[in-house]
């Protein structure tokens, strides 16, 4: 069962957050919907690492809005397919960009094997308990040697202030274990680059000034914003941070026998 607090914080916020860019104008959309974590320098990072190009199929591992999908689009020419649980999530990108959403989450996805030319996750990983399915099943999906790009919330230590709820971080030695389980090779990492211009985040913040004056009584406002302060306590004192991950689909061992 998904937390309240889950729900709240990327559904119910997602659905005020496409009314209030309808609100504001269009160009508010990508800014308000990368929800902070996912920079205008993180995709850029991860688009170049992943070597996006025009004509990829890009599939989109918990989409959420869709604003980094969009960004994708936009500056790369790619073809997203964004996969999202959250229905009011789905309906805000559907709604803001007109992309193409699977409604489901990454321990099964509706694709052909083989089907994305590439594939991200951003900010997803950390919120599911079985992070091996969802990445063996991005696996699936990928054509061998696909470049599969991670944007990870990890664990820095031992954590000593509470985790925000439905939140399981990974620790570096764990995440490494895991992408190769999954059979990808890690190729290279980073930690965050640096803040979003002011022209962006004032986007971002202007939404969410709309959102909490028509929103702040409601009680999944409160939930919502009670995850961010705990993500922002938790980065504050060094126990989380953020890696930027760049690792391909290696060709299974059955497949390789399929091709001899």
């Amino acid at each position: 069962m998904t937390a309240p607090a889950m729900v709240a914080e990327f559904d119910e916020v997602a659905g005020w957050t496409a009314e209030a860019v309808e609100q504001l104008g269009r160009r508010h959309a990508i800014p308000a919907t990368c929800r902070g974590s996912a920079s205008p320098a993180a995709l850029a990072w991860l688009a170049e690492a992943c070597e996006l190009s025009p004509g990829m199929t890009l599939l989109d591992v918990g989409a959420g809005a869709g604003g980094p999908a969009a960004w994708a689009a936009e500056r790369f020419g790619v073809r997203p397919i964004l996969l999202e649980p959250m229905p009011a999530a789905g309906r805000a990108a559907a709604r803001l960009f007109g992309l193409p959403v699977i409604a489901g989450d990454g321990r099964r996805i509706p694709l052909r094997t083989g089907s994305a030319d590439a594939a991200w996750c951003l900010g997803m990983l950390c919120t599911v308990r079985d992070k091996a399915a969802v990445l063996r099943e991005i696996h699936r999906v990928l054509r061998p040697g696909a470049s599969l790009g991670l944007l990870v919330v990890v664990a820095r230590g031992r954590r000593t202030l509470p985790a925000p709820d439905g939140n399981h971080f990974p620790t570096q030695p764990e995440l490494r274990t895991l992408l190769a389980g999954a059979g990808f090779e890690l190729v290279e990492q980073a930690g965050r680059p640096g803040r979003a211009p002011l022209s962006w985040s004032r986007r971002a913040e202007q939404v969410a000034a709309v959102v909490a004056t028509r929103h702040r009584a409601d009680p999944a406002y409160a939930l919502a914003a009670h995850q961010g302060e705990r993500f922002t306590h938790l980065f504050a004192s060094g126990q989380i941070s953020v890696r930027l991950i760049h690792a391909v689909s290696r060709t299974s061992t059955r497949a390789r026998m399929e091709e001899r």
